[in-house]
């Protein structure tokens, strides 16, 4: 590819002709989707050989949560394996392909805003900017949450390993594990993003939360049980306790949006039993 078009790839306005209603043409679009899916993996290729060059450094941060629990069990219950000669250049690949993932994901994930964006409206578009924005530093909060749990998660679960035995973790089950485990809490703390976008289509009032409030807690709670990889309290109520609160802010929120939608209403104030005057 030419220095032209690779500028030209990763142009930040759409490369095809976007109409004043916000469509494009079948065939624009299915082009301007395969640029936009090219630029995110020539971003993911540069992060990918950027974090090689770093791997030791990214290895200890994702052995860490182990590594503490081993600490705490004793060296000799625990030991971490690779397996097979191609073992640890799949390691460094696994290892590395997901820190680029996680560290040009701002990146990624304006690529596909901005092939979704040319089809909203102008307050789909306003209302959408602010999730977008907040939907980030939620997911990443919860991802921070649920890599303190691990150690002790991790503790508890090897900690079943009868005394005459030796627990060897192959780290691409551990690597596996992590992953999930960071995803649970990632998206469990997305839930007010999900209410509040359910409370804009006007298919869940704020009321309604408030209503069912009890049934939301028990429900948080046993996925949280469910989700969380030991089996002690606390790394439940590292999960259950933030999802609770995030969700009584999504009441909150909800009813103020609410609110606002039935001041704007030319119906507003009137009683439901009041005949029309026509």
């Amino acid at each position: 590819m030419s220095v032209k078009g690779l500028l030209r790839l990763f142009s930040t306005q759409p490369q095809h002709a976007v109409g004043a209603d916000g469509r494009m043409a079948l065939s624009d679009h299915l082009r301007e989707l395969r640029a936009r899916v090219l630029r995110i993996i020539v971003i993911w290729i540069v992060a990918l050989i950027v974090a090689l060059f770093f791997f030791d450094e990214i290895f200890d941060l994702v052995l860490m949560p182990y590594t503490d629990a081993q600490e705490k069990l004793g060296a000799d219950v625990t030991q971490a394996t690779i397996a097979g000669a191609g073992g640890p250049l799949i390691l460094y690949l696994k290892v590395c392909g997901l820190a680029a993932l996680v560290l040009t994901s701002p990146l990624w994930l304006s690529q596909i805003w901005g092939f979704i964006v040319p089809g909203l409206h102008s307050h789909e578009r306003k209302w959408s900017r602010v999730f977008a924005a907040v939907a980030g530093p939620l997911f990443l909060s919860g991802v921070a949450v649920g890599y303190l749990t691990l150690p002790k998660g991790l503790e508890i679960l090897i900690g079943f390993t009868p005394a005459d035995l030796t627990n060897l973790v192959e780290f691409g089950d551990y690597l596996t594990f992590l992953v999930r485990t960071l995803l649970v809490f990632g998206v469990a703390f997305e839930i007010p993003v999900f209410l509040i976008l359910l409370n804009l289509a006007g298919v869940l009032p704020g009321k309604i939360i408030g209503q069912y409030r009890p049934w939301f807690i028990i429900g948080i709670f046993l996925f949280a049980a469910i989700a969380t990889p030991s089996t002690d309290p606390f790394t439940m109520l590292f999960l259950a306790v933030p999802m609770c609160i995030l969700v009584a802010i999504s009441e909150v929120i909800t009813r103020f949006l609410d609110r606002r939608k039935a001041a704007a209403s030319p119906y507003a104030g009137l009683s439901d039993d009041e005949p029309s005057p026509i």
